[in-house]
């Protein structure tokens, strides 16, 4: 049996404990007290030039920066706003907090967007297309940023789960207007909670400075060469969504371990992937030939499975220490859209339906050790046979 918590990162670098023991002594946790130079102001600077960006907001979460952005687009109530039908309940949720309408494109048994079914979503109402880069796999951004730009509808990327992929050589997040990224302790940098968003767009950083909680003047200290500030102050409503100090100080150090992350979790993630592919019960898509991925967790599907089946798989892999999640079979899961109650009646959707009762989710952080990996593997291996012999417990 595998002895190891999965939820467990990597240890917050010492560099961390000096910023954070400066903040500790004095008491200056609120983003907006320095005249200049905040922790968090520091953090978005750095941000912006990692991702080689003009603009960033650092904010309290992904969802906080999807919401921003989909405000800063001025988009009609009850726009419709195309996202792809696997994701996480907290963006369909951030387009109704927007008073925006989500409009659900199917997803193949590759995790990637239905590219047909999205061309015929697209019709002449959609106002928006916010691409989830669900657990880090890319949709076919070359024909999604051909249509978007074609019928000139702004085009938003989660990549909450994307930080460090490549597409086509360009980082994810920066080919949309918007790009916006998570901090929550399950992804490459972990601040416990936190999010921030780039672009390139004056008007798009302005507002959601404004948005986010720059009250009176305050937006003079992001440090910002931007001329568009004055144009939307008092003018606009505050959500008041900002980071704090101490996130900012835990966050910043962590960026400079981001590529040997990123390298640490895509040598896991195919060492897993090769293993796992020698059986003919799983299968692991292949990443699309543009893609480069850094990922936190890897998905394979169960081939020749009865929902019995699954589950017990399930509960064999949890037994022997890997805790395994079906998309579709695990109660209550927020990455099943028949579980967001809160959109209404649910959407036929056939493809995304069948991917998710046999997608299998296991979290691989950047910290195991191949080791550790090629024994997940064998636990994985190990319970699938159990399970198709008819001798599991």
């Amino acid at each position: 049996m595998l002895k190891k918590n999965f939820h467990q990162a990597e240890p917050i670098p010492e560099e961390a404990r000096a910023y954070i023991d400066a903040l500790l002594e004095s008491g200056d946790l609120f983003r907006y007290h320095a005249s200049e130079d905040a922790p968090v102001t520091l953090l978005e600077k750095e941000f912006a030039a990692m991702m080689g960006s003009k603009y960033a907001l650092a904010v309290a979460s992904c969802s906080a920066a999807l919401f921003l952005t989909l405000r800063g687009l001025e988009l009609s109530h009850n726009a419709k706003v195309l996202i792809p039908a696997f994701t996480f309940a907290a963006v369909p949720s951030a387009v109704i907090h927007a008073n925006c309408t989500p409009v659900l494109v199917e997803v193949n048994d590759n995790y990637r967007i239905d590219v047909e079914d999205f061309a015929a979503k697209f019709t002449d109402d959609i106002e928006a297309v916010l691409i989830s880069h669900m657990r880090g796999h890319t949709s076919d951004m070359d024909a999604i940023k051909a249509l978007c730009d074609e019928k000139d509808i702004p085009l938003i990327e989660d990549a909450a789960h994307s930080l460090g992929t490549t597409w086509n050589g360009q980082k994810i997040g920066t080919i949309g207007k918007v790009g916006c990224f998570s901090f929550q302790s399950y992804k490459l940098v972990n601040g416990g909670e936190g999010g921030i968003l780039v672009t390139d767009d004056a008007d798009m950083i302005a507002k959601c400075v404004i948005m986010s909680g720059a009250y009176e003047s305050n937006w003079q200290k992001h440090g910002l060469d931007c001329n568009a500030f004055s144009k939307y102050q008092n003018e606009l409503p505050l959500y008041n969504t900002r980071m704090s100090n101490l996130s900012a100080a835990v966050i910043r150090p962590q960026l400079k371990e981001v590529e040997r992350r990123v390298d640490d979790g895509l040598r896991n993630h195919d060492s897993l992937a090769n293993q796992l592919n020698s059986s003919p019960y799983f299968d692991v898509p292949e990443a699309l030939a543009p893609e480069k991925r850094a990922p936190d967790s890897i998905q394979f599907n169960l081939i020749g499975f009865t929902n019995s089946q699954a589950q017990a798989f399930m509960a064999e892999a949890h037994t022997q220490g890997v805790p395994v999640s079906i998309f579709g079979l695990h109660t209550g899961n927020a990455r099943a859209y028949w579980n967001w109650k809160f959109l209404g009646e649910t959407p036929e959707l056939p493809k995304t339906k069948a991917m998710l009762a046999r997608a299998c989710d296991v979290r691989l952080p950047a910290a195991l050790t191949l080791e550790e990996v090629n024994t997940i593997g064998d636990v994985l291996l190990a319970s699938v046979e159990q399970i198709k012999s008819g001798k599991a417990a």
